[in-house]
């Protein structure tokens, strides 16, 4: 863990728990050292839309599977209420 007075290492650590790659991490790094805030802000936006466009995906994949699981509730109920008919 970086001391809250070490500017880099807190940088650093905050990459890593990002979850960024290392060449992410030490292009970001680079462009921290040499002071280039703006460029460092521009590859935290675009790696941010990268999860951002990750997290949409997985959601997607969540709610085909809640569907499948509605799906398969609801027939299963239906199956027990024909049977409960009989």
């Amino acid at each position: 863990m970086a001391e809250a007075n070490d500017k880099y290492g807190r940088i650093y650590q905050n990459l890593v728990d990002a979850g960024c790659n290392q060449k992410t991490i030490q292009r970001c790094m680079k462009l921290a050292q040499e002071n280039n805030v703006e460029a460092l802000l521009s590859q935290l936006c675009v790696y941010r839309k990268h999860l951002m466009e990750q997290t949409h995906n997985y959601q997607e994949n969540i709610d085909c599977l809640d569907y499948l699981i509605y799906s398969l509730k609801k027939s299963n109920e239906n199956k027990e209420n024909v049977n409960d008919r009989l």
